[in-house]
């Protein structure tokens, strides 16, 4: 009878750069040299990251105090007698401080890479419990173990599953968002390979599942100049025929997944969709695409597979029955704010003349403040309690909502341009033109500082008459 003996395998999932790194430090080498320590090292006025001193030597060059690091580490006698060996070894006479130094030395070492248990580990799946973790909790454990390093999220682990079966993925991948992203956007893997899964059936939802079934994988590759082309077409579609032609009104890029899932489906009913653009507006600007999406978008396309079809009333009423809102109010408008993408939503359409892709990045328009902000921090009320004047009368949100931002171009708004001036000092050489752009008041007393909570009001109404259009 002859028996085999198998030896059980350990698959790292996290940490393997670190464990490559004290496998190589304690057992291997590095460029045939190999790890040595200062034995005299550890002062403790040094900071704790460079407190002792380690160095990858050739062993004909490594001298006292340098010492073998895997010499300490895999020592089998007493400590004590490895430190006097150490000491033996010196090219001179050592003071009392460097004996104590180099036996406390020796000591920490085996401590700390000999008794101690200090690396932590979970075990995830084993022959004993196979079913502790499903793979979806092991990327989910991944993720988050890996969050102080590298950033890798769940596409890059999908992605690399791709990969293994597709030798261009890296290359086309990263031509397709160079295509994509060229104009401003930013699209990413992430969102292509959702987009994936959509288009072939499979659901929005990442499952670890999908791109381990071999067919899923397959039909990316056969099908990935196809996939291409209908994320391209709707890039072009909002580039080209909405004002949204850049990341930078584009709060979400998800609610245009059921567009692309059409454009795929139906290329030759693409030219024919109307109100396309109040369907990505109204989404946007509402939110629709928010929170956990994925569900939304498979019943998006399904309708659209019903139907054959992308009928904006429609499909309205499948994200209205989804429990979400699609209503465009005085509120959505009015409380849109300075730091928020959709005030730059809100601006593409509302300076439509105004170019958001310049060659230089530096001349992207700019939000700024009507009423400076540092002039409006110095506006207080007085405390009851102290009789102090020293409350502010202006919080963050009154002073940073939209009826107090407008758009300028870089010249206007840098050195020499607006900076702090207040409005009675902008706007005093100003053209009704350049006023009825901006839906400035002009009624110039409102233009003063202590006007400015009435200047907030008549701004209100002028915006709220330009998106009238909008409002439900």
């Amino acid at each position: 009878m002859c028996l085999k003996i198998i030896k059980a395998k350990m698959l790292i999932l996290d940490g393997q750069q670190r464990l490559q790194s004290l496998f190589i430090g304690l057992k291997g080498s590095y460029e045939k040299k190999e790890l040595y320590f200062d034995i005299l090292s550890g002062e403790s006025a040094a900071p704790e990251d460079v407190r002792y001193r380690f160095r990858f030597l050739s062993n004909y060059k490594a001298v006292f105090p340098w010492i073998c690091f895997k010499e300490i580490v895999f020592y089998n006698g007493m400590p004590n007698r490895l430190a006097d060996e150490v000491i033996a070894k010196a090219d001179r006479e050592l003071s009392d401080n460097d004996i104590a130094r180099t036996t406390e030395n020796v000591w920490k070492a085996i401590q700390m890479f000999v008794q101690h248990e200090a690396l932590s580990y979970q075990e995830l799946d084993s022959v004993d419990n196979p079913d502790a973790y499903t793979e979806n909790d092991i990327v989910e454990i991944f993720i988050r173990a890996n969050s102080g390093g590298t950033k890798l999220g769940k596409s890059d682990l999908l992605f690399s599953l791709l990969t293994s079966s597709w030798e261009d993925s890296d290359e086309r991948m990263e031509e397709l968002l160079d295509e994509l992203n060229r104009p401003g956007y930013h699209f990413t893997r992430d969102f292509v390979l959702k987009t994936c899964l959509t288009l072939l059936g499979k659901g929005a939802s990442y499952d670890i599942a999908k791109f381990r079934d071999g067919r899923t994988r397959e039909a990316i590759i056969e099908r990935w100049d196809e996939i291409s082309a209908a994320i391209s077409d709707v890039k072009d579609f909002l580039q080209g025929k909405t004002f949204i032609r850049t990341d930078r009104a584009l709060p979400s890029y998800l609610g245009l997944i059921p567009i692309i899932y059409f454009r795929f489906k139906f290329p030759g009913k693409w030219g024919n969709i109307s109100n396309l653009d109040s369907y990505i507006l109204q989404t946007l600007l509402t939110g629709s695409f928010g929170g956990r999406p994925d569900t939304l978008i498979d019943k998006c396309t399904r309708r659209i597979d019903e139907i054959s079809d992308f009928d904006v009333t429609e499909l309205f009423g499948v994200i209205r029955a989804d429990g979400r809102s699609l209503e465009v109010t005085r509120d959505t408008i009015l409380n849109t704010r300075y730091s928020s993408k959709d005030i730059h939503l809100l601006f593409n359409l509302w300076y439509r003349d105004f170019n958001y892709q310049p060659a230089y990045e530096n001349n992207l328009p700019q939000v700024d403040h009507i009423f400076p902000q540092s002039l409006l921090k110095t506006v207080k009320d007085e405390n009851p309690e102290t009789g102090r004047r020293n409350i502010l009368r202006y919080k963050t949100g009154f002073r940073d909502q939209i009826a107090n931002c407008m758009l300028l171009r870089t010249q206007e708004n840098g050195a020499g341009g607006k900076s702090d001036a207040l409005p009675m000092q902008w706007f005093r050489d100003k053209d009704d033109e350049y006023l009825d752009l901006h839906l400035i008041p002009k009624d110039k007393t409102l233009w003063e500082l202590d006007r400015f909570e009435d200047f907030i009001e008549a701004r209100k109404r002028l915006i709220l008459e330009k998106f009238q259009y909008l409002l439900q």
